[in-house]
């Protein structure tokens, strides 16, 4: 009776709501193929008063490719720490760029900087939160560690020294869980799949030296992370787009 009467359309005061879009999915086949920033608050022995890092990762390795750490934030800084990272990674004209939707990310300098790089920018959706997840992640793992000063940095210098602490810690000895436990420099540089084989052959091994003691206890897979896809589309998603 409604459709007869045309009154199915939205008749209240309030807006009509509006069915979410899609998050903007890439996937990383190897390193520096997309790329994920952020800026977070890292705090001073003063009430108010932080200093923001700067944190660019790679996706594919979950390696800290790029950071910095400054009193302040600014697309002028950010644009110089993208070109600083792109030129070490020799990653210039590829690759895609991922972020949210912050002022210094979407900075006319910082926008010009990676066009005149040759990388794509590509930004979280508006008023979601978890559409840069690889960043997220990473700052809280940072965050996180037992020797983060919690009373916050004595200055700009010790955060600056700590980070650096921390990167080569992150990038040369922590296994990484979603990388099946090898480095992200390791995954970076294909090393990855040399120490996942060794990893194989020494467990193979000690199984047949001893298979009482593992019983029907399988050899932990080995097999190298295989590629990477930022947001990938959900199953529920997946179907609505092939009903369109």
């Amino acid at each position: 009776m409604l459709r007869q009467h045309e009154q199915l359309a939205h008749r209240g005061r309030a807006l009509a709501p509006k069915a979410s879009s899609a998050p903007k999915t890439f996937t990383a086949t190897g390193p520096c193929q997309v790329f994920c920033w952020d800026i977070t608050y890292l705090p001073s022995p003063v009430r108010g008063q932080f200093y923001y890092l700067y944190m660019i990762e790679d996706v594919y390795s979950r390696k800290i490719v790029g950071w910095e750490v400054y009193d302040h934030e600014s697309g002028v800084l950010a644009a110089q720490l993208l070109e600083r990272t792109l030129i070490s990674e020799n990653a210039l004209h590829t690759g895609v760029l991922h972020s949210d939707n912050g002022a210094p990310m979407k900075a006319q300098t910082m926008r010009m900087k990676a066009y005149e790089l040759g990388v794509l920018t590509s930004y979280s959706r508006p008023r979601v939160s978890n559409d840069n997840p690889f960043a997220e992640s990473l700052f809280k793992t940072c965050k996180y560690r037992p020797n983060c000063p919690i009373d916050g940095f004595k200055s700009l210098d010790a955060a600056r020294r700590w980070m650096l602490t921390f990167t080569r810690w992150y990038n040369n000895e922590h296994k990484h869980s979603q990388l099946n436990f090898v480095t992200p420099n390791q995954r970076h540089t294909g090393e990855d799949k040399e120490v996942l084989a060794k990893r194989l052959l020494t467990m193979q091994r000690a199984k047949d030296e001893n298979p009482i003691r593992w019983g029907t206890q399988e050899v932990r897979n080995c097999e190298p992370v295989g590629p990477t896809t930022l947001n990938p589309v959900k199953e529920q998603q997946q179907q609505r787009l092939q009903a369109a």
